[in-house]
């Protein structure tokens, strides 16, 4: 079967990027399952009305990151929606939850969300302590992880700690697509980031001025979407239903 995982979607261009490619893609690669980080769609955060359109343009899972809490009205509508999940080691008594089971034509898939903690201000648990326990509990052949996390060395073990026990793992938040895009030694898809879907002339989704103010110094102000030609950013793994294995791993960009 083909997963398709995509990037962070940044702002209202981002969101009508995918409203007017993701369905269309789909259908072309003939794609089975699609995973969507949609934790910047309100550019900080996301809207209960946003993950809505998210999941109509084609997202099967939503998985969120660091911005989780920043709209307080999606609160509520995390324990009341399983296609939308937030990190899994963020507390039990959060609203939502960050593991979830979801049926296919292939059986059933397990998709988990974690958020990884170097330079993350986040009161979370142990990434890796809270990954290596659900391995050991997960009975679903097909696994999926979304790791949102800022360090390249924390998402590249993260994979290998997950090599032969998820079917991939991708991370998620920087923005910027990697080029490795591989099979771990054991059978694990990886990608360390799948990119995003924003302006393409941008940075990280944000106005290029505004960015150039704040590190000149200026005064902190809410960010502003870039505006001009905008792009989705992801992977496409090839899963074998029958042994949960990845048989390849393609970095994927539109435009």
């Amino acid at each position: 079967m083909k997963i398709l995982a995509v990037g962070d979607v940044c702002g209202q261009p981002g969101l009508s990027f995918l409203e007017n490619h993701l369905k269309r893609y789909k259908e072309a690669e003939k794609i089975d399952f699609c995973v969507v980080n949609g934790e910047n769609a309100n550019v900080v955060g996301i809207t209960p009305k946003q993950a809505d359109a998210i999941l109509k343009a084609g997202a099967d899972v939503i998985t969120l990151g660091n911005h989780t809490w920043t709209r307080t009205e999606l609160q509520p509508y995390l324990n009341e929606h399983r296609r939308v999940l937030r990190p899994a080691n963020y507390g039990p008594q959060c609203p939502g939850r960050g593991i979830n089971t979801y049926k296919t034509a292939f059986g059933e898939i397990c998709v988990l969300n974690l958020l990884g903690r170097f330079t993350l201000d986040n009161n979370t648990d142990n990434p890796f302590v809270i990954a290596d326990g659900y391995m050991r509990e997960i009975r679903e052949k097909i696994i999926l992880v979304d790791f949102h996390a800022e360090g390249t060395s924390e998402k590249k073990a993260m994979g290998y700690l997950l090599d032969g026990k998820a079917s991939a793992v991708w991370g998620t938040h920087t923005h910027v697509q990697t080029s490795d895009a591989r099979i771990l030694p054991k059978g694990t898809g990886y990608i360390t980031d799948l990119g995003m879907t924003g302006p393409e002339e941008s940075v990280l989704g944000i106005d290029p001025e505004q960015s150039i103010g704040k590190f000149m110094g200026d005064p902190p102000m809410r960010y502003n979407s870039a505006s001009g030609p905008c792009k989705l950013e992801g992977c496409v793994f090839e899963i074998d239903p029958e042994t949960g294995k990845c048989l390849s791993a393609e970095g994927i960009r539109l435009r």
